[in-house]
C-alpha cells in the first residue's frame, strides 16, 4: 500500500511525527507542573511522577483530568512573577547612574568646594573599583 500512494505515506509519517512531538510536549509540561506545584507534598509529587513514568498515558490523562484546571493558574503566576522581577531589574538598572556620570557629579562637587580633593579621590576609587 505504501508504494501505491507515496504521498499518503509521507503525510502519515508527518502526522505520526507531529503526534509524537505533541506527546513529548504534553509529557514534559505535565512533569514540570508536578514539580512546580506548591500545593502538592513531596509524596504527592513522587506519586504523580511514578504514575507518569510507569504508565505514561494513564498518568498524564489522570493528571490533566484531576489537576488540569489549576495548571494554567500556576503557569500564569510564574509568568507574572518573572515579568515583575524583570521590570524591577530594568528599573534598578535605569535608575543607577553610570560611573562616568557619578565622576562628573563628584568633580562638580569638588569644583564648587563642597568636597575636598581627598574626598574626591577616595570616592573616585570606590566608583572605579
Amino acid at each position: 500500500m505504501d508504494s501505491d500512494y507515496p504521498l499518503l505515506s509521507v503525510f502519515l509519517y508527518m502526522l505520526w511525527f507531529f503526534c509524537f512531538v505533541l506527546w513529548l510536549f504534553l509529557l514534559f509540561t505535565v512533569v514540570a507542573d508536578v514539580f512546580r506545584s506548591h500545593d502538592l507534598s513531596g509524596w504527592g509529587k513522587a506519586g504523580w511522577t511514578a504514575l507518569i513514568v510507569i504508565l505514561p498515558l494513564v498518568g498524564v490523562l489522570a493528571y490533566l483530568i484531576i489537576r488540569g484546571s489549576s495548571m494554567h493558574e500556576r503557569q500564569a503566576r510564574q509568568a507574572a512573577a518573572a515579568a515583575d522581577l524583570w521590570r524591577a531589574q530594568v528599573r534598578q538598572a535605569a535608575g543607577r547612574p553610570s560611573p562616568a556620570d557619578e565622576l562628573t557629579r563628584l568633580a562638580d562637587l569638588r569644583d564648587h568646594g563642597v568636597i575636598s580633593a581627598n574626598e574626591f579621590e577616595r570616592e573616585k576609587t570606590k566608583i572605579l573599583a
